[in-house]
């Protein structure tokens, strides 16, 4: 089996950080289950969100977050493809392919809140908005919908977005039908295992999501009583207790978003590729721990600052 490129998902055969790569292969989901025509529908929020991501949006700065960043959203937005794929196969109340499209887009602007309004003077990376870009999300949802014909499941979509998040408690999120509850489940899901399973994601955590916790204030954060408790002490520190952060990711999976990820199984028909890649890497994280040796991170992660650009080497390393 030829070794896993970097810039490619868990089964090695989509290039996660070419939005038309992802695209395709999201049609090509939406085409297998309900062979009709609207899978056209499906190419315009592909075009804005790389639009908006890439610096291109007249209102928008470029993403610049490094963790959150194109390939991160692609990875997600794949994942939730399948996971849709899957719930629908597994025969339970039917989604129809309006809610299939809602699904995609919510996994394409899940994370909209990191990017920085050309107006914004007061931050100078999106990452500042780490605590609260699920609304920043939600909101930029709201206004997106109804420019793509969805308007009426614009409100649904700023809810059920909510479910990336901890921003509200998920049980605390009001939805007019438990189908929308589904959508959410499987969107949570994907936004774990998506970035759980990137081949780089130990990489990434101590090069880019450490610096975005520094500076989105969940490095240290202020208790009730006043004082400053250091969270993540350091980036190795971040990854020390990666293993940690899993057991509390299982937990959300199983008990929170309802076992959602198992949706995986049904489309892949075997092996939950997701899972099996995301306890790779956590074995992975253990390891480093037990021998308190850094120097183990070696993997290059494509550049964020080439995001959705076509990557000219596949890092195998």
């Amino acid at each position: 089996m030829q070794a896993r490129r970097s810039d490619f998902d868990v089964t090695n055969s989509v290039n996660t950080t070419d939005p038309a790569a992802v695209s395709a292969a999201v049609r090509r989901i939406y085409l297998d289950l309900y062979r009709k025509a609207g899978a056209d529908d499906l190419e315009q929020p592909f075009a804005d969100f790389a639009e908006l991501y890439r610096g291109e949006h007249p209102d928008y700065h470029a993403c610049d977050t490094g963790f959150h960043d194109i390939q991160h959203v692609l990875d997600v937005t794949l994942a939730m493809a399948r996971l849709l794929d899957g719930y629908q196969r597994a025969g339970r109340e039917p989604l129809g392919e309006r809610l299939f499209r809602m699904g995609i887009v919510l996994a394409l602007y899940h994370d909209g809140g990191y990017i920085r309004h050309r107006k914004d003077t007061r931050h100078r990376n999106g990452a500042e908005y780490t605590l609260t870009h699920v609304s920043r999300s939600a909101r930029y949802l709201q206004e997106y919908l109804p420019q793509i014909g969805m308007e009426d499941l614009a409100t649904i979509a700023s809810r059920v977005v909510h479910f990336t998040g901890f921003e509200v408690p998920i049980d605390q999120i009001r939805l007019p039908q438990p189908i929308f509850r589904v959508v959410g489940n499987l969107l949570g899901s994907a936004d774990i295992l998506g970035q759980m399973a990137d081949r780089c994601y130990l990489e990434k955590c101590y090069d880019r999501l450490y610096p975005e916790f520094v500076l989105g204030g969940i490095a240290r954060r202020v208790n009730k009583q006043g004082k400053e408790e250091v969270i993540f002490g350091s980036a190795a520190d971040l990854i020390s207790k990666t293993p940690n952060f899993y057991i509390n990711a299982v937990h959300r999976l199983d008990e929170i978003l309802d076992r959602a990820y198992l949706y995986a199984d049904q489309h892949f028909g075997g092996p939950n590729h997701y899972v099996e890649a995301t306890e790779k890497n956590i074995g992975y994280a253990r390891l480093i721990g037990t021998k308190s040796d850094i120097s183990r991170l070696r993997r290059r992660a494509p550049s964020p600052v080439a995001v959705g650009d076509h990557p000219e080497q596949h890092h195998l390393i």
